[in-house]
């Protein structure tokens, strides 16, 4: 699996878990920041289909705010079990996919990054085998936590903050919203850290990645 792009890897909680979800789901589907730098999540249809993406309203994949991106710009058309990229002379500024320039229609893998004007949409998809993208922590049984560590990870993946690029909420935070010293929280998420398997991440690291497992096992919806 290719690993996303960094400018979609920081999300919060809330996005991260419709992230999942939508890999669960075992569908194709597209992923990208819009003009507010909010996470969109398009599921692609089961069936034959085309798509079109453009600047125009009448797009079924919509960018209005990137004058970047013509009115019709580009088409994704599903051939077979495969999905398509088409931009045979649609747009003024070219389509791009992993940074090369799109010249007629190219087959698209898992992870393949999309580039219209300034937009940055990643392709995601089963793997051989029907193995979803996320599938790493997602197989493993989930740890046994005390009540006391159920109520931290709760708090770090449920901080209540939007946007895609908040990130968990501190260890003051965490200790003021759970009325316990920092001393304490600092106690839980290093157990935590451990059992999830997280201890040898970089510090800037460790958290969103415990979150993101957390939701993965099921521990947290």
């Amino acid at each position: 699996m290719r690993p996303l792009p960094p400018v979609l890897r920081t999300v919060s909680p809330r996005e991260l878990a419709r992230r999942i979800d939508a890999e669960r789901a075992g569908a194709p589907f597209l992923i990208y920041l819009d003009g507010d730098g909010s996470q969109r999540i398009v599921q692609l249809p089961s069936h034959e289909a085309s798509l079109s993406i453009g600047r125009g309203h009448g797009s079924d994949i919509p960018l209005p705010w990137d004058t970047e991106v013509s009115r019709v710009h580009a088409r994704l058309e599903r051939v077979g079990d495969e999905w398509t990229l088409a931009d045979e002379g649609l747009s003024r500024n070219g389509s791009f996919v992993n940074g090369r320039r799109l010249n007629g229609r190219r087959r698209l893998d898992d992870g393949d990054s999309i580039t219209v004007g300034h937009t940055l949409l990643v392709f995601r998809a089963e793997m051989a085998g029907g193995t979803a993208t996320t599938v790493t922590a997602a197989d493993m049984a989930p740890p046994e936590l005390s009540a006391a560590q159920r109520r931290v990870l709760q708090a770090l993946c449920d901080s209540g903050r939007e946007g895609p690029y908040a990130g968990p909420p501190s260890n003051r935070e965490l200790a003021e919203q759970l009325f316990l010293s920092v001393e304490t929280v600092k106690s839980h998420l290093r157990v935590l850290f451990e059992l999830f398997g997280v201890g040898d991440l970089p510090q800037n690291r460790k958290r969103a990645e415990l979150v993101r497992r957390a939701f993965e096992r099921g521990l947290v919806r």
